[in-house]
């Protein structure tokens, strides 16, 4: 039984930019994910949870700029969600501090998960306020 997910167009947010990374962080958790079904290396498990950590800030933090520039009402309630995800990340970097071998698929999964459900439910609460937005800014711009 496999635990990949392909990137389907139901995640995008039409943000060219904000869709590739989140294109690339659903490639990382796939790439997490065989690695330890496959017993890979534990530097490479250490090293991909480390970018996990390390981009899911980048991300979320282009995310909350893009956001904030608009004005999104529901700012701060959708950083919290932010944030709730990169305690979570943080902890999958405890997990495997002492040994690798704590860090269970299902646990690469759960937040995998977590993180496709914030796709599908908290970030398509934003994709409405950013299309008026982008059709406003191409009006005043003509």
């Amino acid at each position: 039984m496999t635990h990949i997910i392909e990137w389907d167009e139901k995640y995008s947010v039409d943000v060219p930019e904000l869709d590739e990374y989140r294109r690339q962080l659903m490639d990382m958790f796939n790439s997490l994910i065989e690695i330890r079904a496959n017993k890979g290396d534990e530097k490479d498990v250490t090293n991909l949870v480390t970018e996990i950590n390390e981009f899911s800030k980048i991300f979320f933090s282009k995310e909350e700029k893009v956001l904030g520039q608009k004005g999104y009402p529901d700012l701060d309630i959708h950083s919290k969600a932010h944030r709730q995800f990169i305690k979570k990340a943080i902890g999958l970097r405890r997990e495997i501090a002492e040994n690798v071998d704590h860090l269970a698929i299902e646990d690469i999964v759960e937040l995998r998960d977590w993180l496709i459900r914030h796709f599908e439910i908290r970030d398509t609460l934003f994709i409405p306020f950013l299309r008026i937005h982008k059709y406003v800014d191409a009006c005043e711009s003509q």
